[in-house]
């Protein structure tokens, strides 16, 4: 008797701390972005550190609507929280406004929501300024085009990520605020067109401009998946690397390894895993009625051939 009145308050324990888990749910953009790979890794590498947390993340599969109907499903569910990686930044406000008539907290990581300045209470971003990325991309390749000697005049082609998106918007500025600076005023942007985040569309649209036999010193992408397939464009072109300057930002493995290939010059590191884990630790402090900070920023870090041994793990 003793032992069935053991094992049955054991049970009852055992259901005990299970309904004390914390339950988040996780709706990421695209599964098959190498970007959003890392942050998700990231994200279950800390769920592993933590006791009593659970995440259930979903593939929004680039599609609005899906992500959504994602959300309204958690809240449904009766999850804690729930961590948003926005298929379309434009579409934030509605999901906002769910989550907060639901009463449940909201992350948004790495693609910072349309409705920044008017999220509700129980909502935060977790990200990185996107002002450091663009910026410290641009002005290191105007650095190197300057020390080429080519501060006389230098043109160049900008690869933008989804237009829908703020990150590819500000990034984009970013370069064009560089290179309205007085020491960067030399270059010149020959054209500019979204190749939505993609390596094998940015590989095409390289293509595309090397068809019109315009000579170029320079690729501004958004991220590191576009300067890579635009520099598979170029060597299949055969075009010497070493005469163009190419830049992307996330500092994906594959970015650092065609770096130390000497075909990339220079990316940013964003921390694409740290974000992954902080939105996770923003939900956890929300869920537990914390004060949170609206925004919470992961530094970017420059990353070039000088320095890119420290980013290769």
């Amino acid at each position: 008797m003793k032992k069935i009145l053991l094992a049955a308050g054991l049970t009852t324990l055992m259901m005990g701390t299970t309904a004390m888990a914390q339950q988040i749910g996780v709706s990421v953009a695209r599964f098959d972005d190498n970007g959003l790979t890392v942050m998700r890794n990231g994200m279950t590498a800390h769920e592993e550190t933590l006791d009593g947390v659970s995440l259930q993340i979903e593939d929004a599969t680039d599609d609005v609507a899906k992500q959504l109907d994602q959300i309204n499903n958690f809240i449904a569910s009766g999850v804690d929280a729930i961590i948003v990686n926005a298929v379309d930044t434009n579409a934030t406000e509605a999901m906002s406004n769910a989550a907060a008539a639901a009463g449940v907290p909201l992350v948004y990581v790495n693609r910072q929501p349309i409705n920044m300045d008017t999220l509700p209470e129980g909502q935060a971003f977790v990200a990185s300024n996107e002002i450091e990325s663009g910026t410290l991309k641009a002005f290191e390749i105007c650095k190197n085009l300057r020390a080429e000697g080519k501060s006389g005049g230098a043109t160049a082609y900008i690869l933008m990520g989804q237009l829908s998106n703020q990150a590819a918007v500000q990034r984009t500025k970013d370069v064009d605020d560089v290179i309205g600076m007085d020491m960067c005023n030399f270059i010149t942007i020959i054209d500019r067109q979204t190749a939505n985040w993609s390596r094998d569309e940015a590989s095409d649209l390289m293509t595309n401009w090397l068809s019109s036999g315009e000579p170029f010193d320079a690729v501004f992408a958004n991220n590191d998946e576009m300067a890579i397939g635009a520099i598979q464009a170029m060597k299949s072109a055969g075009i010497d690397m070493d005469a163009v300057q190419v830049g992307g930002v996330d500092a994906t493995s594959d970015a650092l390894l065609s770096m130390q290939a000497g075909d990339m010059d220079v990316t940013v590191f964003q921390d694409l895993a740290g974000q992954g884990a902080g939105s996770i630790d923003t939900a956890i402090a929300l869920i537990n009625g914390e004060e949170v900070d609206k925004t919470v920023f992961i530094p970017f870090k420059l990353v070039t051939p000088d320095n890119v041994a420290e980013f290769i793990q």
